[in-house]
């Protein structure tokens, strides 16, 4: 039994499923998961947003220690799921390390839906919001193409290194501009509802969710972490918004 591929295998995993913005407890669970399959009993992992640290060692007390860094965070539940499924079934599946090795590997290399797709989706995300929030077909039509700029503008930035914090108050900065622009201009019929909609894009639920759920699961630094993520988050979408409202005001718009 190799034990050090075996644990390096189980971080791996688990570096996967954080950076697909997994819940701590659910990687902590999936590495141990892995271990114990291939006969590892005796594993400890330690898992915050940014490190994840194994601790293992078989029955001859051959000990080994893993620390992987997690420089970067998206979504992407796809890969979670897969992840999390075939931890399950290593011993229904008879897995060996290099079936496992070349899995993991394929998930870790998926690519997402393409630009297109994602682009489009989002304008049809924020649009049925807008009639969710009381807007007409007016503001159907401007949030639509406010969430398609948003998510263009947001994936431009990211490929530009820009950080999280930045590219929100960017991208909430231009939602209340076109919908300034947009009403005065008699695009738009309501300000306010497409201003709502369309940052409905940018609210970060995953992170209050998972803060919420890593916090009551014990893993109060990864909690606040992930809750001061999404403090900061509001506050950025809330500055963006409100500098430009208020240029608005000053320069004697409605």
């Amino acid at each position: 039994m190799d034990i050090n591929r075996i644990v390096n295998l189980a971080a791996y995993a688990g570096k996967i499923m954080l950076e697909s913005g997994a819940e701590i407890y659910r990687v902590e669970e999936t590495i141990i998961r892995m271990s114990n399959n291939y006969n590892i009993a005796n594993i400890d992992a330690f898992v915050t947003l940014n490190i994840i640290i194994i601790s293992a060692s078989d029955e001859y007390g051959q000990t080994i220690s893993v620390i992987k860094r997690v420089k970067q965070r998206t979504l992407n539940l796809e890969k979670i799921s897969q992840v999390n499924n075939i931890s399950r079934h290593i011993k229904d599946e008879a897995y060996t390390l290099d079936e496992m090795e070349n899995k993991l590997s394929k998930i870790q290399h998926s690519k997402p839906y393409d630009t297109k797709t994602v682009i489009l989706f989002s304008g049809i995300a924020v649009a049925f919001f807008s009639l969710v929030f009381g807007g007409n077909l007016k503001d159907f039509a401007v949030s639509f193409a406010i969430g398609c700029i948003l998510s263009l503008t947001s994936k431009s930035l990211s490929l530009l290194q820009a950080n999280d914090f930045f590219i929100n108050i960017v991208c909430g900065a231009l939602t209340t501009l076109i919908a300034l622009m947009s009403v005065h201009f008699n695009i738009g019929s309501h300000t306010d509802t497409i201003i709502i909609s369309s940052i409905m894009l940018l609210v970060p639920g995953l992170s209050i969710t998972n803060a919420i759920r890593d916090t009551i699961a014990g893993d109060l630094i990864s909690g606040i972490s992930r809750g001061i993520e999404a403090f900061l988050v509001a506050i950025a979408i809330a500055v963006g918004t409100g500098v430009i409202m208020r240029l608005w005001i000053v320069l004697g718009g409605n």
